[in-house]
């Protein structure tokens, strides 16, 4: 969508995994001193509409990356993280001060990958009463949950595919207040989850319920806050 002729876009990667028309895109180069920092600096003196920067690994690319931000471009990079919530410390651990992380992000979304249960040897299985406690369940409310058996179809592995797990956080006021102040992590989850954000956590309950995927798949491989 946002891929157009009127719109000039430009790409910091490392590497570059698609040759995509229409964009600038640079490959990183650190035996000559070509990192994302470097690059990201060569953009802004181009003063292109959108900035993607593959990843944001120090401080110099998170404040050029800001800098960007607060100056009109539209910015997309990725950081390790644990959730949505938890990018903000992230970056305010990388020394970037608060207020500026507040007012220059206006979304992340974070995700994971699980594998997806093959829909055809799904059947119900039983969940012991740790794990439903876990997900905010007891054995009198909780949805089925499915396992996979294994058939021809899924090569008698019982996953067939992948799905994605997400967590979309929008900012809001009073989200930007809580950034801008310092709030931790926790704080910021619970006032994103006021604002309408849902978890990972329960983003993953969803897909369980409808027999997407596993309770061992989403337990072994989501590290998720509650």
């Amino acid at each position: 969508e946002i891929n157009s002729p009127d719109i000039n876009i430009s790409t910091a990667e490392d590497p570059i995994e698609y040759d995509l028309p229409g964009l600038c895109q640079v490959q990183t180069h650190a035996d000559i001193g070509l990192d994302f920092a470097r690059i990201l600096r060569a953009f802004l003196r181009q003063d292109p509409d959108v900035i993607l920067v593959g990843e944001t690994r120090d401080l110099e690319t998170a404040k050029i990356a800001v800098e960007a931000a607060l100056t009109g471009h539209l910015v997309f990079t990725t950081l390790h993280t644990n959730d949505a919530p938890d990018s903000f410390t992230r970056l305010e651990e990388m020394g970037i001060e608060p207020f500026l992380v507040a007012n220059s992000t206006i979304g992340i979304v974070a995700q994971r990958l699980a594998r997806r249960l093959c829909q055809n040897c799904k059947v119900p299985t039983e969940v012991d009463e740790t794990t439903l406690s876990y997900f905010g369940y007891r054995k009198d409310n909780a949805p089925p949950f499915y396992k996979g058996e294994g058939c021809d179809e899924c090569n008698d592995t019982g996953k067939k595919g992948r799905i994605g797990i997400y967590e979309l956080l929008t900012m809001n006021d009073d989200l930007k207040r809580a950034v801008a102040n310092g709030a931790k992590t926790d704080e910021i989850r619970d006032v994103a989850r006021a604002g309408g954000m849902r978890t990972l956590k329960e983003y993953a309950m969803l897909l369980m319920a409808d027999g997407l995927t596993s309770v061992d798949e989403v337990l072994s491989n989501l590290v998720i806050g509650s």
